[in-house]
């Protein structure tokens, strides 16, 4: 189906008294007068701030709008949707979205220093990562600062101005009862010029202007005594001076901000970056961003992961993991230098004094802030002085009339309408037309002798008011009086303590250590609490403490280098390797160490179930080997042969049933080897005695065991050392730390004998015991610690080999000898 064209109505034709009228315009003159136009209309009207009030115009109408609706801090909130839209329907023309966001930030305190407005809901998050939420969803009140700013505004202190079509009047400038430049700062983009103003602590400020206030000839050193720079909402650290002293000199100046950030160790088996506090305006999202796009370049090293732990109960927290094997505090200097955890802010101090754009100094800001107040309080005494004036004139007139009422009576009476009456008493009583207006429209009910005590006292008090506002008017020492006194009291109620450190450059200088941590000889260590750990050293010799500490007693030791790795021997006859630089660092000591600072076996290793961490071992293969024991009595030397390329090797192959109970690496291969039962036996051989076996191979007899009974100790004593033996017993069918008695034993006291003998008795036991419960061989001294890891002492050395124990007062759980 054809579609049909409209028909278009001609456009009709000139009449005969149309006079064609063309202008003939430069088109250069024509963009050059329009763009100034435009630029003038930036300038002023939307984008710099003006140096009284430090509002640009959409904030001042924001302002005085919500004072106009009544929405002060104790009342409700309302939708800021109906705020915005008061605004742009009566002051300000240019689209809700710009005032919006202006309202938004406004209620940021990570923007502003003393936000202004009290929002509700969503007004976003630091760097703008979360923006704000719509309108119609935020609802928002002023807060008590917006207070301070309009405070007086009905006091005819400032002048006001027609609005974009002439049906309101809107605020030229607000009274702004403190330097709010100064202490919210600003920043816009005009045509050709712009401003960046940080904010800064509020006391500080006013400590400035109050001083400025008493010495108007102050130099900018004394005041920049007062405000030695910015504060910023977000806090962090300030890195040098020199930026900030230029710009309070010459209006321009750029200083470093830093964000600030600890080194902590954040999970068990690494140490990480803590950032609390960043550069102002910038988000935790830009910070991971840039780290993640930096690490995909290869542009930075040593980062695991990177964690956004914010929330509205601690606030900022942001985790940058640090791999092992790097220097967290080096990682943190290149964290400095290539992401926005360091930005730099150029100040350009550029507002608007008398309709023109200036840039201007510390000093000059004040003092056009002190003008400005001197003018608002000035104009503000002489409003109230007229209207105490005013109200003094009727009170006057009203007591003249109570002092003979009851001729003003008769007189209204007599007469024959309210005019006569207002002649007549004018003529009586020689009063004004307002004042015998007054006593006309005065209900009778006013007129008693307890209204006339009430309006003495107001007449003297309205004698007073004006008299002590005439003083301020007539003095510039009172004048300035005031305004320091109302200044002082802001300063004491809104006051906060500075959040910014400010560091000279020398101060906060970017520590030189090495990426990564070197390869340096070290030791690791396991505790009976199943505690890893690794010295910061590779010393051995270690001083007997005085007092003992929870997680001292170690059960195996073995030397390692930082970077290298080490193998742990479980109870299922498995080595797992373990990179040593994966282990938490102990501090240097010169006392026996404790593991209270390591990580849980679980955090390195992944176990099976019921399968437990035996000891560690070297993968060092010119050593004599590996000896290990198990529960069924059978021994094995292990030959050092660990390939590389596999994290997890067989070290024996286990009967059914059977698990390792123990475990050393030998260091000469003429070490003794020792087996203790249950049933309280003790056999003891040399080590030369076990062939070594390759990986795979099933181990020898080691010791032989009575019908039930089992190994309950394996280890390795170098026979040239003092050694001791501990044995506890309990009875059958208790919990497995229920202990009966115990006793120490010196090794000496127990004879070689063969390898898969039954060995000598290690302890006699008293009635109601059956079993031993624990037992250990090593060198001395020995320790003792509960299942908790706390010291235990224990009994005097006994002898006898074959002895009753003494009665245990703790329960002891593991026995260990030096590491």
């Amino acid at each position: 189906m054809a579609r049909r064209s409209k028909s278009r109505t001609p456009a009709p034709e000139p009449g005969e008294d149309f006079e064609e009228r063309i202008l003939d315009i430069d088109v250069v003159d024509e963009m050059q007068s329009s763009y100034l136009e435009y630029a003038y209309s930036v300038i002023y009207s939307r984008a710099l701030p003006d140096a009284r009030d430090g509002m640009k115009p959409v904030q001042r109408r924001i302002l005085y709008q919500m004072h106009e609706m009544g929405l002060r801090p104790e009342r409700a909130h309302v939708k800021c949707a109906r705020v915005v839209g008061e605004v742009m329907g009566k002051l300000h023309p240019h689209g809700d979205s710009a005032i919006y966001d202006a309202l938004v930030r406004m209620a940021q305190d990570f923007s502003m220093r003393l936000p202004l407005v009290d929002g509700h809901g969503n007004f976003g998050s630091l760097g703008n990562d979360d923006p704000p939420a719509a309108m119609r969803y935020t609802e928002c009140r002023a807060a008590p600062a917006a207070g301070l700013m309009v405070d007086s505004i009905d006091e005819d202190t400032v002048d006001f101005g027609a609005n974009y079509d002439g049906s309101e009047q809107e605020p030229v400038t607000l009274p702004a009862a403190y330097p709010n430049l100064l202490v919210n700062g600003s920043a816009g983009i005009a045509v050709g010029m712009a401003t960046n103003m940080p904010p800064h602590n509020l006391t500080e400020v006013i400590a400035a202007a109050r001083h400025l206030i008493k010495h108007p000839g102050a130099d900018l050193e004394t005041l920049m005594g007062f405000i030695p720079g910015p504060d910023l909402p977000t806090g962090g650290k300030i890195v040098g001076r020199e930026g900030i002293q230029d710009a309070y000199r010459s209006g321009r100046g750029t200083f470093r901000i830093r964000a600030t950030a600890t080194v902590e160790q954040v999970t068990a088996r690494r140490k990480g970056v803590v950032v609390t506090e960043l550069p102002f305006a910038v988000g935790p999202e830009k910070v991971i961003t840039k780290i993640k796009d930096l690490v995909n370049a290869k542009k930075l090293q040593g980062i695991a992961d990177v964690k956004d732990l914010t929330d509205r109960e601690h606030g900022l927290r942001l985790v940058i993991e640090i791999k092992n094997g790097f220097h967290p505090e080096a990682v943190l200097s290149q964290l400095y230098k290539l992401t926005p955890m360091e930005e730099s802010f150029g100040i350009n101090n550029v507002a608007l004094v008398d309709g023109q754009p200036l840039t201007l100094g510390l000093k000059e800001l004040l003092e056009v802030y002190v003008d400005h107040r001197f003018d608002v309080v000035r104009r503000r005494s002489e409003f109230r002085r007229s209207k105490r004036r005013d109200r003094l004139h009727l009170v006057e007139g009203l007591l003249v009339a109570l002092v003979d009422i009851d001729e003003v009576i008769r007189i209204i009476r007599s007469s024959d309408n309210a005019a006569d009456a207002k002649a007549s008493l004018i003529s009586r009583f020689e009063l004004s037309e307002i004042q015998t207006q007054y006593i006309l429209d005065t209900p009778l009910r006013r007129l008693t002798r307890f209204d006339r005590i009430e309006l003495e006292d107001e007449r003297d008090k309205l004698k007073a008011d004006i008299e002590a506002l005439t003083r301020i008017l007539e003095s510039d020492a009172e004048l300035r009086k005031l305004v320091s006194s109302e200044l002082s009291g802001i300063a004491k109620k809104y006051s906060t303590p500075r959040r910014t450190e400010i560091l000279d450059a020398n101060e906060a200088p970017v520590i030189a250590v090495p990426l990564e941590v070197a390869d340096d000889p070290c030791r690791v260590m396991l505790s009976s609490t199943g505690l890893l750990a690794r010295t910061a050293s590779g010393s051995t010799e270690f001083a007997e403490p005085a007092k003992r500490a929870k997680h001292d007693v170690i059960v195996s030791a073995v030397p390692a280098t930082t970077r290298g790795e080490i193998g742990a021997v479980t109870s299922g006859g498995r080595l797992l390797r373990i990179s040593v630089v994966d282990l938490p660092q102990l501090p240097d000591s010169a006392t026996a160490p404790n593991l209270a600072g390591g990580a849980q076996v679980s955090e390195f290793l992944t176990l099976e179930g019921g399968e437990t961490l035996v000891c560690l071992t070297t993968l060092d293969e010119s050593s004599p080997g590996l000896a290990i024991g198990t529960q069924q009595g059978v021994v094995k030397r292990v030959v050092p042969d660990y390939p590389t390329n596999r994290s997890d090797l067989e070290v024996i192959t286990l009967k059914d049933g059977d698990r390792i109970v123990g475990g050393a690496e030998l260091h000469t291969g003429e070490e003794d080897l020792v087996f203790i039962t249950d049933n309280a036996h003790l056999l003891r051989y040399q080590a030369s005695q076990v062939r070594p076996q390759g990986r795979p191979a099933g181990g020898m007899a080691g010791v032989k065991l009575a019908d039930g009974a089992q190994v309950l100790f394996f280890g390795a004593i170098d026979p040239a050392s003092e050694g001791a033996v501990f044995t506890a017993a309990g009875a059958e069918g208790t919990l497995d730390d229920s202990l009966s008695t115990a006793k120490l034993t010196p090794f000496d006291q127990y004879p070689r004998k063969g390898r898969a003998t039954g060995g000598v008795r290690c302890q006699r036991f008293l009635k109601g015991e059956d079993r031993l419960r624990l037992a250990w061989a090593g060198s001395t001294p020995a320790r003792a610690a509960t299942k908790t890891g706390a010291p235990v002492e224990l009994p005097e050395p006994d002898p006898r080999r074959d002895g009753s124990g003494l009665p245990l007062t703790k329960q002891v759980a593991a026995v260990a000898g030096p590491v």
